[in-house]
C-alpha cells in the first residue's frame, strides 16, 4: 500500500517534498520545561535575480525551483511580458544568482537598480508599472462551483507539505475546477506566488478557467500578482486588507477569504460563485487544521 504521502503527491503536477534535501534542518532547543527538543526548522538563503546584465533583486526563499521563482517575478512585477522571448535561464548554485535572458533589451535594464526583498510580508517591491499594467485590466468570465472549492480546501489542507513538517512557511496552488495541480511552498507568500507565475509561463498554460487558492493574506500584493496572471479566481484561508479588496472589485476578481470548513467570505466578484453544495452537509473543520491556520495567519507578516 503506498503511503498517504505519496498518495497525494501523486494527485499534482508539482508538489511540496517535505523530505527534500537542503530544504529544512534540524536545530536543538530548550523547552518550557528545560528539556532538550529537536524540531525541522526552514532553511532560507538569498537569491539574486539578473534580468539580462542587471541585477534587480534579491529575494529571501527556500531555495527550490529558483529559474521558477526568477522568471515568475519577472512577468508579476511587468519586466517581462508576453511579447517578450526569453532566451534562457542559468542558475548559479555557488554565487545564488539566476540570470534571466531575453533576445531584446526590455527597458527595466537602465531604469532599475539594486532592491532588497526580504522574507517578510513588507516586501515593497511593487512598482508602479504594475499599478499600471491591472489599471484597466478585466480579468476573463469564469465559474466557479462551491463544491469545488470545497474539494479544494480538503485537499490541500491534507497533503503533506513544509509546513506541517516545520512550519513558517506559505503556500500557494494553482488549481482547475476541483483539481490542485502545482503546489508551491517558500517563506515568503510572494514568492509561492511567483513561483506558480514561472511555472504558468513556463509552460504556456492557459488560466482563464483557473483557481489560485493561498494561505496567505489577501493584500494588494497578492490581487495583483493574480491580476497580471489573468486568473479570475483567488482563495485564501485568511483574511483580506480593505486595499486587496478594492483592487479586487476594480479588475472583478473573485476574492474568497477565511475558506475553513464549510464556511467563506466572498467580498469580490461573487457573480461566478455557482452555490452547488450545501453547507450542512460539510463537515467542520478538524481543530488541528483550525489551529494550524490559526497560527498561520498569525505569523504572516
Amino acid at each position: 500500500m503506498r503511503s498517504r504521502q505519496m498518495i497525494y503527491q501523486s494527485e499534482y503536477l508539482i508538489a511540496p517534498d517535505p523530505e527534500a534535501k537542503g530544504l529544512t534542518r534540524k536545530v536543538e532547543g530548550v523547552d518550557h520545561t528545560g528539556r532538550i527538543d529537536t524540531h525541522s526548522v526552514i532553511e532560507e538563503r538569498p537569491l539574486t535575480i539578473f534580468l539580462n546584465s542587471t541585477e534587480i533583486v534579491t529575494a529571501m526563499t527556500i531555495g527550490d525551483y529558483p529559474d521558477l521563482l526568477a522568471l515568475g517575478f519577472l512577468y508579476n512585477q511587468g519586466m517581462l511580458s508576453d511579447a517578450s522571448k526569453v532566451t534562457g535561464i542559468s542558475f548559479d548554485r555557488e554565487l545564488e544568482t539566476v540570470v534571466v535572458r531575453t533576445a531584446d533589451r526590455t527597458g527595466y535594464e537602465e531604469k532599475l537598480g539594486k532592491r532588497i526583498r526580504t522574507s517578510g510580508c513588507a516586501v515593497g517591491t511593487v512598482f508602479e508599472d504594475m499599478f499600471d499594467l491591472v489599471a484597466t485590466r478585466r480579468l476573463p468570465a469564469a465559474v466557479v462551483k462551491t463544491s469545488w472549492l470545497y474539494q479544494l480546501a480538503r485537499k490541500i489542507n491534507q497533503t503533506p507539505s513544509l509546513y506541517l513538517t516545520a512550519g513558517a512557511i506559505h503556500g500557494t496552488v494553482l488549481c482547475e475546477r476541483q483539481t490542485p495541480l502545482v503546489y508551491m511552498e517558500d517563506v515568503g507568500r510572494h514568492n509561492a506566488v511567483d513561483k506558480i507565475a514561472g511555472w504558468i509561463k513556463a509552460n504556456n498554460v492557459e488560466t482563464v478557467d483557473k483557481i489560485l487558492y493561498t494561505t496567505g493574506r489577501l493584500t494588494s500584493e497578492m490581487i495583483l500578482k493574480t491580476a497580471m496572471m489573468n486568473i479570475p479566481v483567488l482563495v485564501s484561508r485568511s483574511g483580506f486588507t480593505a486595499w486587496g479588496v478594492q483592487i479586487a472589485r476594480e479588475v472583478d476578481l473573485t476574492l474568497i477569504g477565511r475558506m475553513r470548513g464549510k464556511r467563506y467570505i466572498c467580498l469580490s466578484g461573487d457573480h461566478r460563485l455557482v452555490a452547488d453544495a450545501d453547507p450542512g452537509s460539510i463537515p467542520e473543520e478538524h481543530r488541528r487544521h483550525v489551529r494550524r491556520a490559526a497560527r498561520r495567519e498569525n505569523a504572516d507578516g
